[in-house]
């Protein structure tokens, strides 16, 4: 049947026509300006759908989306018609929003959109400043659609912090935090214990928590606040863990042209939860990081199972064994590798580093790097540079809250100068060009890694792969 290009953009720019927090600084707003009575009240004039989905909710600092990936293809490889809700998309806003791995279709996008459209218009005249959000509208967009198409369970990753995130209004099976670091510390606070109190804001009476936090003081949080809640809390190394895994993933493939790659689909983690030991689960995400995510995605599907939802081993190890994360330390070309990812905080750039040094020999190392305003940049380039024999700044295009390249060029000097690193600068204005000159300085033991944050890791895997997700093997830079 089809529905017309016209439509179709004028339901994407009534979506990104609103308040738009994600296009902003943190420095732009604060806790003040997100309002869950705001949320509620726009999903009581579309009847509550999310209290008529069973729905896994998800926070953490990382590791949150991945995570919620895993659950999700877990579940729908058994059966179940699984919604997954994820944030910010890497191509197109369909993205955020799929069905056993499937996007929302443009038709149905422009049906719920015209549903919200009659919604918003009547909350806009209300005083008291109503006007939903983008990422509330989108959110709600979500709950709409899994319960239209009539899914088993929805799979929620909440967006920013927990407390105050227009997730926060549903009744989950399951609450998850996934982990706790330093990130947005303009809103969520500048301490280990005021962020884990921000994301620990989802717990809700009585719904047990599983959770990868390690860190003391985020520990006393989460227990203090589950005590309140009387809800069981589930620990990492505590409750479950991961018992032992196969360093297969160590090894390397022989690609035509001698380069090295690791080998795909390899990591095989051995959990055990306080239920099961679950042998040989695949992991086909790069990082140790990853394999910690996955011994919570099992933990919290071996739960679901004790509920008596019927789950095999066998469908646990399909799901994750097809389980694909675009962006997330993610092989976009083999010759020479290319890795783009998403890290945009110390702790992300760290397991990006750790992955690089693990699985990939190269020792001619090409960095192509921008970040985000609000980001502590100087922590990032700290952990990047002397890893990298030539470093190439630039600047993503798509978003107003980019650093210019001048301004990054000033902080990686800077640094340089306090650590005495010497890695070859190079200054591009835009992607494209910074990935023009990436091909100039190759060598046959090359590697290109495109980090700093989620809009310059989308913005290159667009120029590299377009809309495919199929791995660049013979073409070369």
């Amino acid at each position: 049947m089809g529905v017309s290009a016209e439509k179709y953009q004028q339901s994407l720019d009534f979506l990104f026509g609103r308040l738009n927090y994600e296009r902003m600084g943190s420095s732009k707003y604060s806790t003040s300006d997100f309002k869950l009575g705001r949320m509620q009240e726009l999903l009581d004039c579309l009847g509550n759908p999310q209290f008529q989905v069973p729905t896994i909710h998800i926070a953490g600092t990382k590791g949150k989306g991945s995570t919620s990936v895993m659950i999700a293809e877990m579940l729908s490889a058994a059966g179940f018609r699984t919604g997954l809700f994820t944030s910010p998309h890497i191509t197109c806003y369909e993205e955020r929003i799929l069905i056993n791995g499937q996007q929302i279709e443009s038709e149905q996008l422009v049906e719920l959109v015209s549903e919200l459209i009659q919604v918003v218009e009547q909350l806009d005249l209300k005083p008291g400043n109503m006007n939903p959000t983008f990422f509330e509208l989108t959110t709600a967009l979500a709950w709409m659609h899994f319960h239209k198409q009539h899914v088993d369970f929805a799979v929620m990753e909440v967006g920013l912090g927990g407390r105050l995130d227009s997730t926060n209004v549903c009744d989950p099976l399951v609450t998850v935090v996934t982990n706790i670091s330093y990130d947005h510390t303009a809103l969520l606070g500048n301490s280990i214990e005021q962020i884990t109190r921000e994301k620990a804001g989802i717990i809700k009476q009585g719904i047990p928590v599983f959770s990868g936090v390690t860190q003391p003081e985020a520990l006393a949080v989460l227990d203090e606040v589950c005590q309140e809640n009387q809800s069981l809390l589930y620990l990492l190394n505590r409750d479950f863990m991961r018992l032992a895994e196969s360093h297969q993933n160590s090894q390397l493939e022989q690609a035509d042209d001698s380069s090295q790659i690791p080998a795909k689909n390899q990591q095989n983690i051995q959990v055990k939860t306080p239920w099961s030991l679950i042998d040989q689960m695949p992991v086909t995400l790069l990082g140790t990081h990853q394999l910690t995510n996955a011994t919570l995605a099992v933990t919290v599907i071996d739960y679901l199972r004790q509920q008596r939802i019927p789950l095999e081993d066998a469908q646990m190890r399909q799901g994750m064994s097809y389980l694909k994360w675009p962006a997330r330390i993610e092989l976009v070309q083999k010759n020479p590798p290319v890795i783009i990812d998403t890290a945009h905080n110390g702790a992300s750039i760290e397991a990006l580093v750790d992955t690089l040094t693990a699985s990939f020999p190269q020792s001619n190392r090409v960095l192509i790097f921008a970040a985000t305003k609000d980001k502590d940049v100087r922590e990032m380039l700290g952990l990047l540079l002397p890893h990298f024999q030539t470093v190439i700044l630039t600047q993503y295009l798509s978003n107003p809250r980019r650093i210019p390249v001048e301004e990054l060029v000033d902080l990686t000097r800077e640094s340089q100068k306090t650590t005495g690193n010497t890695s070859q600068l190079i200054i591009t204005d835009s992607p494209e060009a910074a990935w023009s000159r990436a091909k100039v300085v190759l060598t046959a033991d090359s590697l290109v890694c495109v980090t700093g944050s989620f809009f310059i890791a989308a913005e290159l895997r667009e120029l590299l792969l377009g809309t495919t997700d199929e791995v660049l093997v013979t073409e070369p830079c």
